[in-house]
């Protein structure tokens, strides 16, 4: 009886090895895994432009998805606000428009566009609706909410205005649930630290 687990261990032993030798099976260890950056993105803006996340490179960064449709679409007032204070200070907000919550960013991103203008007079930037869920999520939310990839945390877009916070070396440094607005004092301090 010893004899044959002895022989099957061995048998998996080589089957497993012969697996990794010619690639068939390889996983990678994430403790071996690169940290991405936001740099090593590219993403669509609103109007249809292209916006290289390197461009970015020593500013901090909070990334925003946003909905027109939401309770927390005034959301868009505070982001404006907070944008304007600080947009001279090496910080920008981008928003990512994304229709994952009971579909409360339905319009096109020319629709987008134009109520942001409208009704908040948004200046920061805006990117192409995107989505930040489930088996289409945009490379960005991937890099966002897998640990694998931010080296920070897993962790799951809960509701539109979730908060992403970036270093100026592009990594990701914390995750602010929807509900806290976008002036929170712990949000500001991080704004004003080096």
């Amino acid at each position: 009886m010893k004899i044959f687990g002895l022989l099957f261990i061995a048998l998996g032993l080589t089957f497993c090895g012969t697996g990794q030798r010619n690639g068939s099976h390889q996983t990678k260890n994430p403790s071996t895994m690169i940290r991405q950056s936001i740099h090593d993105f590219s993403v669509q803006t609103i109007n249809g432009d292209s916006l290289n996340f390197s461009e970015l490179r020593g500013k901090k960064l909070m990334i925003v998805n946003t909905a027109s449709k939401c309770g927390l679409t005034p959301q868009y007032k505070q982001l404006e606000a907070l944008y304007r204070q600080f947009k001279d200070s090496n910080f920008v907000i981008v928003g990512f428009p994304a229709n994952n919550f009971l579909a409360q960013e339905p319009g096109s991103d020319n629709e987008i566009a134009a109520f942001c203008s409208k009704n908040y007079g948004v200046s920061f930037p805006m990117m192409s609706k995107i989505s930040v869920k489930g088996g289409d999520m945009h490379p960005v939310y991937e890099f966002l909410t897998s640990k694998s990839k931010n080296g920070f945390e897993d962790n799951e877009v809960k509701w539109n205005f979730q908060k992403y916070l970036i270093d100026e070396n592009g990594f990701l440094v914390r995750v602010i649930s929807p509900t806290t607005p976008p002036d929170d004092p712990e949000i500001i301090s991080w704004i004003k630290s080096n």
